[in-house]
């Protein structure tokens, strides 16, 4: 008997030590230590610009004030002109288009539409001066490029509205020049904070409580934390920054992704490395987002144009978001949201101005992710799905880029004179497309990527969120089985089955062996 009590501990101690291996593996985890103390140390200006010369003689423009940082930065002018952020376009190939100039240019989202036509306004977030026109703007000019609205340490630099990017004219421009550095957190969020006409109106996880977050909005950027800037992870070469919205590109190069500093295996788990393969770290790591501001999850442009007593209005509801404006119309919103997920290779494809919809039945997809599991490069990536109804021209079936802004009454200009057919006829005679003077509004959806607002492990999705049959994360991806969640037949009769004969195994051979010892005893 003694005999067979030690067997059944060596075997369960064996299959205890395989679980073990199985889980742990030979893997060294990323030491989050290590990498703090690679960013602890903040880069500090090794120049004191405020003592040049040419930097105190009084502007009498921005431009002049160009002028003369180029002086001495004589090459960074052709490296910014090479950039996506001054030119609002790059080749990009996508599949079944082939090679295309992709950009704010002749790309069209369901937020405010797109910039053309409404430069005055739409430029205050162009690295340059003086847009009025994206196709007309002089983007070979030197001294159209604004250096201060990256490079401004003050934090007080800041463009005037509807003045084609053109800076407040309140500013001293000399003051803010000699105290210039690496971009902070407030030159990149001014932009990318307030994009779609409001804080955290587009993307969801980013928004000005990423200013100064504590570790429960972003464990990266937290102040009391690792205090990590937008450049740390945007790496920037030659003026081209790492990261790009997948609003306006399509292909997978000069990405930011989060093993560039965990590495491809930063668990100790390693059956949490091998999720890895397949599930992007964002998707356990952001459960949330639009943790302290809500986003914007709904836009119907359908009701805007409506007046009272003839003039323009808005309704805001308890927390001052904007439910209802005569200039945009209805929108709804959300906080503390849980992300969609989807499969995502890297690549994507867009609706571009003119572009005929084939099927008027369904939501048009503005941005289409491309993806599934059977692709070896995608992964299970978290997104903002974000709703609208806009205008499109049902007689052409293509989309309508409406006129929106002008500076006065009467060019037609819907923000002013509050008149669809107008707006539409103006903006798609601008473009050189065709409008048949037919108004309809369709269903439309864009996926925004989360990438912000990391939590830390304490607050990742846990397992059973997805591993669970009621309501899980991942409900929606049903092209691959998932265990805990999907049923088998086969694969679950088979396992059944094992564990039967298994255990059937052991009980017999236990009998067989108690039955052999009680033999062997009354022989003796």
């Amino acid at each position: 008997m003694k005999k067979i009590v030690i067997v059944l501990v060596l075997i369960g101690l064996s299959v205890i030590s395989a679980i073990s291996l199985l889980k742990t593996g030979e893997v060294r985890p990323t030491r989050v230590s290590e990498l703090k103390s690679q960013f602890l140390e903040k880069a500090t200006a090794r120049v004191d610009h405020s003592k040049f010369p040419i930097l105190q003689i009084k502007a009498a423009s921005p431009r002049d004030l160009t002028a003369a940082c180029l002086s001495c930065h004589n090459k960074t002018a052709q490296e910014v002109m090479q950039s996506n952020h001054w030119n609002w376009e790059r080749p990009e190939y996508i599949a079944g288009r082939g090679i295309v100039y992709l950009g704010k240019k002749n790309v069209l989202n369901n937020f405010c539409i797109g910039v053309d036509g409404n430069e005055g306004t739409c430029a205050r977030c162009h690295i340059g001066f003086g847009m009025r026109s994206a196709r007309t703007f002089s983007y070979t000019d030197s001294t159209n490029i604004d250096c201060l609205v990256c490079h401004d340490n003050t934090e007080t630099y800041a463009k005037a509205p509807e003045k084609g990017g053109a800076p407040e004219p309140v500013l001293d421009l000399n003051y803010i020049a000699g105290r210039v550095g690496s971009p902070k957190r407030s030159n990149c969020g001014v932009c990318h904070f307030y994009g779609g006409g409001g804080n955290n109106v587009k993307h969801g996880d980013l928004e000005e409580a990423l200013f100064e977050p504590t570790r429960d909005i972003d464990i990266h950027m937290a102040v009391d934390g690792v205090n990590l800037s937008c450049i740390d992870c945007h790496t920037t070469e030659r003026h081209v920054i790492s990261g790009k919205m997948y609003s306006l590109s399509s292909m997978n190069r000069n990405r930011s992704h989060c093993e560039s500093c965990h590495g491809e295996a930063p668990h100790a788990d390693n059956i949490l490395n091998k999720h890895m393969l397949k599930v992007a770290c964002q998707t356990c790591h952001i459960p949330i987002y639009a943790k302290a501001h809500a986003t914007k999850t709904h836009w119907d442009w359908s009701t805007a144009g409506r007046l009272r007593d003839g003039k323009p209005y808005e309704i805001n509801d308890a927390d001052g978001n904007h439910i209802y404006l005569s200039t945009k119309g209805s929108f709804q919103w959300g906080k503390n949201l849980k992300p969609d997920y989807i499969w995502f290779n890297g690549t994507a494809g867009h609706y571009l101005l003119g572009d005929v919809i084939a099927d008027t039945s369904r939501p048009i997809l503005l941005n289409t992710l491309n993806g599934s599991y059977h692709d070896p490069d995608a992964k299970i990536v978290p997104v903002k799905t974000h709703n609208a109804r806009q205008p499109y021209d049902p007689a052409h079936r293509m989309l309508i880029k409406a006129k929106l802004y002008a500076e006065e009454k009467g060019q037609g200009a819907l923000w002013v004179d509050f008149d669809w057919h107008k707006a539409a006829e103006k903006g798609m005679q601008a473009l050189g497309l065709p409008f048949s003077g037919e108004i309809a509004f369709i269903r439309t959806q864009m996926h925004w990527r989360i990438n912000h607002m990391v939590s830390g492990k304490d607050q990742a999705v846990a397992c059973t969120e997805c591993h669970t049959r009621a309501d899980g994360r991942l409900a929606n991806l049903t092209d691959f089985y998932l265990p805990g969640r999907d049923r088998n037949l086969l694969v679950e009769t088979a396992g059944i089955s094992l564990l039967w004969i298994s255990l059937a195994g052991v009980l017999l051979h236990g009998s067989i062996r108690i039955a052999a010892s009680r033999r062997n005893s009354k022989r003796g």
